[in-house]
């Protein structure tokens, strides 16, 4: 029997690139699940509620306080500047009109950048300064210092500077 130059031994597998293509795939799946894994547990998941029960009262008392703010036929307009902010708030009696509200500016994705103000009423118009907002969608709240009643708006900043909140056409 004579060995020819074309007729040389097989390389062992571990130097061939099949056996390493295949190995790759599933290691890559465990690295990834890894991963994943290390994610899930060192982040808080915030949109869990532990009780369901006590946020679904919430629910009802905010919707029972947007119904009040109804009943006494409560309406704003906001004015929005770079830095202030102009609610003239009107009622359908003088007396439902509060000295004071709670303006609430509200970010929907990022809960640094909410801000709480306390304005008095000058005839029916409350106003003060206010941080800079950036741009994109903004939640208004505003209440009275009891917080019986509450109405909310919402704006896209800064194309939309003047919003109306009318609990009657919610």
């Amino acid at each position: 029997m004579s060995i020819t130059l074309n007729d040389k031994p097989p390389a062992p597998w571990y130097r061939q690139g099949w056996p390493w293509f295949l190995i790759a795939l599933p290691a890559t799946a465990v690295i990834a699940g890894t991963i994943t894994a290390i994610i899930a547990v060192r982040t808080f998941d915030g949109m869990v509620v532990d009780d369901y029960y006590k946020e679904g009262k919430a629910i009802v008392q905010t919707l029972g306080r947007v119904e009040r703010a109804h009943e006494l036929g409560l309406a704003a307009q906001l004015s929005i500047r770079s830095d202030f902010i102009r609610v003239e708030l009107s009622a359908a009696s003088v007396q439902s009109l509060p000295a004071r509200i709670i303006l609430t500016v509200i970010h929907p994705t990022r809960d640094g950048a909410d801000q709480e103000l306390v304005l008095d009423s000058v005839q029916g118009v409350f106003a003060g300064p206010l941080a800079p907002l950036s741009t994109g969608r903004w939640l208004f709240q505003i209440e009275d210092e009891s917080r019986s009643w509450r109405m909310n708006g919402a704006a896209y900043l800064p194309t939309e500077t003047e919003i109306r909140i009318d609990p009657s056409n919610s």
